[in-house]
């Protein structure tokens, strides 16, 4: 089983991505993101551990993915939104989703995400 946490920090234009992939071993990530809304960096920074996890053949395990962004999770576990903006993103996850045998997405608290919100602020001075 691999546990993949991931974080966002934005500012007023920018923002970077944390993620924290723990298993046998660690794999620390941070990434600066185009998006500049806190809501749509926290997808983003998802679709970006999905898609290494794909990319590096880590997807063929069951996956626990950990954000501290409800809305995200929320918007993702139920597979809908209201807002147009994060539409793209839904649909990104439901494309990528069903490479993986389990997949479970799991809100925790921002001091249970420490490790990725320090990966996500490192991502954000990269944009700097």
């Amino acid at each position: 089983m691999l546990k993949v946490y991931t974080d966002a920090a934005t500012n007023t234009q920018r923002s970077g991505g944390g993620i924290l992939l723990i298993s046998d071993k660690q794999k620390q990530l941070s990434l600066p993101l185009p998006e500049d809304n806190n809501h749509q960096a926290e997808l983003a920074v998802i679709i970006h551990a999905l898609r290494y996890l794909i990319d590096h053949r880590l997807n063929e395990q069951s996956v626990l993915l950990y954000s501290d962004s409800k809305t995200a999770i929320k918007i993702l576990d139920q597979g809908q939104t209201k807002n147009k903006q994060f539409l793209p993103y839904l649909s990104e996850f439901n494309e990528l989703a069903p490479h993986f045998p389990l997949l479970v997405l799991q809100w925790i608290p921002e001091t249970k995400n420490k490790g990725a919100d320090n990966l996500a602020r490192q991502g954000l001075r990269k944009k700097l």
